[in-house]
């Protein structure tokens, strides 16, 4: 990743430090994404952040490239999911795209995309690419493609509201509101 050293001093990684800065944006916002608060967020010194990044800048740049592997292993798991019928589909995409690890990650990326157009594309795109395999699940479902997508955006608003309005990540791990949430979208 650009802006990255080889090699790391005590136990830390440069991944380290990346999962730091998401939960720093998930939780406090852009303007906590500071050296300062990442060394304590870490328990390290501004000497480790150096080590691994030369500057701020590529810090931030391995932050975007971190979160755009992170979309290709979820493109790849959507992919999965595309030969299951469409209801069993429909949980599995929940099931992955409501994970406490996506909690973190949308919610840090999302704050960031307020003020970042790179990042702002970034999620655009994988909100486009989400919103396309619900609506498809729907269609496939039997709904009418005007039916689909008004179900497609609305369980889409939905997972994106419930992880900006849930606390923690461990709140979005109730798998019954899941399947509950799918039977009122489902009715005909």
């Amino acid at each position: 990743m650009a802006g990255e050293r080889k090699g790391t001093p005590g136990n830390l990684t440069a991944d380290d430090w990346v999962q730091a800065g998401y939960a720093l944006l998930a939780s406090d916002g852009m303007r906590a994404l500071k050296i300062e608060r990442l060394c304590e967020q870490v328990g390290a010194t501004r000497g480790s952040f150096y080590w691994h990044f030369t500057d701020m800048k590529g810090y931030r740049a391995a932050l975007v490239a971190s979160w755009n592997a992170f979309l290709e292993q979820d493109r790849r798991s959507l992919a999965e999911l595309e030969d299951l019928p469409p209801r069993e589909r429909l949980s599995g995409m929940m099931r992955q795209l409501l994970s406490p690890q996506h909690w973190t990650l949308e919610r840090a990326m999302r704050e960031w995309a307020r003020s970042d157009d790179i990042a702002a594309a970034n999620v655009r795109a994988a909100d486009h690419r989400v919103l396309v395999a619900v609506t498809k699940a729907y269609v496939d479902y039997g709904f009418s493609p005007e039916d689909a997508a008004l179900r497609g955006q609305a369980t889409f608003a939905t997972g994106i509201g419930a992880l900006h309005l849930m606390d923690s990540a461990d709140a979005l791990t109730t798998a019954d509101r899941y399947e509950r949430f799918l039977d009122l979208m489902l009715a005909r």
